[in-house]
């Protein structure tokens, strides 16, 4: 039905007053003179729904639209009459409000209608807005993307924007608030600026070094600036730009601001898996041996009947995976089959899958039933999966790993039977729930260790682009330190900037905003 409303809104837009200028990609040229207008709330039958424009004629639709035919206050709010300008039939009662630019979300004169949520009234007030002179539909994203032409969002904080209304977790929205705050954006901003004033500088050597007229000491002000190691008040052009960087050296504070940014983008970089791990979920495979409790548990944190539980070993057979939410963490949950030497060709099958997957998890929920520990399955299980894992170099790129041990509903008061001797783990009873508040508090800690903690971390990249253009800074960076000719290290302080620049938004290529604004809905 709704994309019924959105054709016949398009169908009333068309007519040979249309302002609308495309580009070869299709979508529309933000500041072409058009005024868009969409639904801008979510879809579906609802007590209020919003419908908005953006453009030079949106003060013009208001005052056709409405009833008296002035403006209200600017970002007041105005219950107003609204009527078809075709027929002057009444539509709705609504709350208008009026956002003159440039001090609005798109920095264009923006109007908001808040409707009642049927059907018909969305219908109707969509297609007296298409029959307005000079208004259109929006394209997905196209008041975002005027935001972004017109200066109000940087490139971080449209993707922090789209993060936001994608967030299912309480991480993904602190992440993703933080990103849309600029915080991203102002940390390359300020490391952007570093390079510009060294590159600023070793030009300036290279244009001027050589002139007498220029007073004694102003090239090496600042802190960010080039000093010679020796006089050279005459040196020809010709020779300057291919002199050794060995014959001039980097000022003190300029050197240790060129080294510090090398070690923040080094580390910014080895977290950048977190960031993409918390915007699209942290892999987290439950394996152990058959009848250890494993979908038991995968049904209890998903708190759904994802897996068949039975205590027939062998039930799971394939890998069985979820979303869900765990301590406010986005983590893709996967049952697999217990691990032994299968009796037929599925189970060996689902065995060998098991294994498989276990070499891409981010996080090992290893499962053991306590009641059961001195039996060979599993001994094996800890020699072999356990003793694996804990034996990595801690690091923020190896996996994580918590034992549980699981039926301690069966244990006597003294724990655990003798067995073999235990890494630390967690005492849980998936039938009782008890020892479920302390494995929630484990996973999430090593969750926060795994995808990054949104509270206190530093901003995290998120996106395969992010790690991308910082990834080149650096490079370009490390041929800056090894080049022996001016000419070529101020060239490889231009390109490191150049990423910086480009990840914000600057210079960035109508395919890269193409790909970045398609992901959002029509009303944003």
């Amino acid at each position: 039905m709704w994309r019924g409303l959105w054709t016949l809104a398009a169908q009333a837009a068309r007519g040979p007053r249309r302002l609308c200028t495309r580009r070869s990609s299709g979508a529309p040229a933000p500041g072409s003179g058009a005024t868009i207008f969409a639904l801008s709330s979510g879809q579906g039958r609802c007590g209020i729904a919003v419908i908005r424009t953006s453009g030079p004629a949106s003060g013009h639709a208001l005052r056709i639209l409405t009833a008296p035919r002035d403006l209200p206050l600017a970002r007041h709010a105005s219950l107003r009459l609204l009527s078809d300008p075709r027929s002057g039939e009444p539509l709705d009662r609504a709350l208008v409000l009026w956002f003159p630019g440039p001090q609005s979300f798109t920095g264009e004169d923006c109007v908001e209608f808040h409707v009642h949520g049927g059907p018909a009234v969305v219908s109707g007030v969509l297609q007296a807005l298409g029959s307005v002179p000079g208004l259109r539909p929006a394209e997905a994203g196209e008041f975002t993307r005027r935001a972004f032409a017109n200066g109000k969002l940087n490139l971080t904080e449209v993707e922090g924007l789209a993060d936001l209304i994608h967030a299912e977790t309480e991480a993904q929205r602190r992440q993703a608030l933080r990103q849309l705050d600029g915080e991203l954006g102002h940390l390359c901003r300020g490391w952007a600026e570093t390079l510009t004033k060294a590159l600023a500088h070793v030009e300036a050597y290279i244009d001027f070094g050589e002139d007498d007229n220029l007073e004694e000491g102003v090239l090496e002000q600042g802190g960010s600036t080039w000093w010679w190691g020796r006089k050279t008040p005459h040196i020809s052009p010709q020779r300057l730009p291919s002199l050794s960087l060995s014959a001039c050296l980097l000022s003190p504070t300029a050197d240790i601001k060129v080294r510090a940014l090398e070690v923040a983008l080094g580390a910014h970089l080895r977290d950048a898996r977190r960031g993409q791990r918390l915007r699209s979920g942290a892999h987290v495979v439950v394996t152990g041996p058959p009848n250890a409790g494993k979908s038991s548990l995968v049904n209890l944190l998903s708190r759904k009947p994802v897996s068949i539980v039975s205590p027939e070993p062998g039930t799971t057979r394939d890998v069985l995976e979820t979303p869900v939410d765990l301590a406010g963490f986005p983590v893709l949950l996967s049952d697999t089959a217990g691990l032994r030497e299968g009796v037929g060709p599925v189970e060996q099958e689902g065995v060998r899958r098991a294994r498989e997957r276990l070499e891409q998890a981010d996080l090992i929920l290893a499962m053991l039933d306590a009641s059961d520990l001195a039996s060979p399955s599993s001994c094996n299980f800890l020699a072999t999966v356990v003793a694996s894992v804990g034996a990595q170099s801690p690091s923020d790129s190896s996996q994580r790993l918590l034992l549980v041990l699981n039926k301690s509903d069966l244990l006597s008061p003294e724990g655990p039977g003798p067995g073999p001797d235990l890494p630390p783990h967690l005492l849980l009873s998936c039938l009782t729930g008890e020892g479920l508040d302390g494995l929630l508090e484990a996973l999430r800690k090593e969750l926060a260790a795994v995808c990054g903690d949104p509270s206190t971390d530093p901003p995290l990249l998120t996106r395969a682009r992010h790690q991308h253009h910082l990834q080149g800074c650096l490079d370009a960076l490390g041929h800056y330190k090894q080049s022996k000719d001016l000419a070529l290290a101020a060239e490889a302080l231009r390109v490191a900037r150049g990423h910086l620049t480009r990840l914000t938004g600057g210079g960035g290529t109508e395919e890269i905003l193409d790909i970045i604004f398609r992901d959002f809905c029509v009303g944003k």
